[in-house]
């Protein structure tokens, strides 16, 4: 794809973010493009944040890891994106739903916080748990800037990976006093029980779906730096939200993480 074609299409998200309104998914309007461009795309759209409303880049995310979110959105591969420090909402926050998000949904994750540098190819699960200081439960919040979430895998990444803000809970602990792939998340919206997941929903471990964002990352030059928190993807289905809603997830034996839509 032409550079020009991709900082038009980079534009066009970034304006339809910040005017809180969809497109037309991409892979309507481009039939040839490939992942590599969407990716290229969604450099310009975070670049237009850094630019022009002075974000910084404070770490990475990975999503459509698990089945049932990947059945819901019709999307069979992973995703992968990058964190603002204007993304990220502390514990129990208020969450403006109106002129800040579109089409929101809720997602129960893991997130990790780094205290080395992770470069990939080659960055192996053991790596990665080398590398992490914390785990912290966590909720992402993704919004899609395509019409009724009619997407496909190069829409969602060249949409930054349809991350809209994240939420994470005040408890963090070292994940090596832990068995990630068995470790259980419920989810409850509006004080009622809602779902729950393990983190084996997560490509079999949340330490792999780390590794393959740190190794899929690294291929465009991208690296993992010591400080950054790292979304690992969904342990459950997506869970719409609009204004009045409370959610609130436990992960077992750590501690909970809660956010209300306002």
């Amino acid at each position: 794809m032409e550079q020009q074609k991709i900082e038009q299409l980079g534009d066009e998200l970034y304006a339809a973010m910040r005017e809180c309104r969809t497109l037309a998914p991409l892979t309507d309007r481009e039939s040839d493009i490939t992942v590599e461009d969407a990716y290229h795309i969604s450099l310009r759209m975070l670049n237009r944040r850094l630019d022009l409303d002075g974000e910084k880049v404070v770490g990475k995310k990975i999503g459509v890891t698990s089945k049932p979110v990947q059945d819901m959105l019709g999307v069979f591969q992973p995703d992968f994106g990058f964190l603002t420090d204007a993304m990220v909402y502390p514990d129990a926050a208020d969450i403006p739903v109106a002129g800040n998000l579109i089409q929101p949904r809720a997602e129960g994750e893991i997130a990790f916080r780094l205290k080395k540098d992770l470069v990939g190819p080659g960055v192996t699960e053991a790596d990665v748990l080398d590398a992490t200081e914390t785990i912290i439960p966590c909720f992402e919040i993704v919004d899609s800037r395509i019409d009724d979430w009619q997407i496909k895998i190069q829409d969602t990444v060249a949409d930054n990976a349809s991350c809209g803000v994240y939420v994470l809970g005040e408890n963090e602990v070292d994940p090596k006093d832990f068995d990630l792939p068995n470790l259980k998340m419920k989810i409850y919206k509006n004080g009622e029980f809602h779902s729950e997941g393990l983190g084996s929903a997560v490509q079999g471990n949340p330490l792999t779906a780390v590794a393959w964002l740190a190794n899929t990352l690294g291929e465009f030059g991208i690296p993992f730096k010591a400080g950054e928190v790292i979304l690992s993807g969904s342990l459950a289905p997506l869970i719409p939200v609009v204004a009045g809603d409370e959610m609130r997830l436990e992960l077992e034996g750590i501690g909970d993480c809660s956010c209300k839509f306002v």
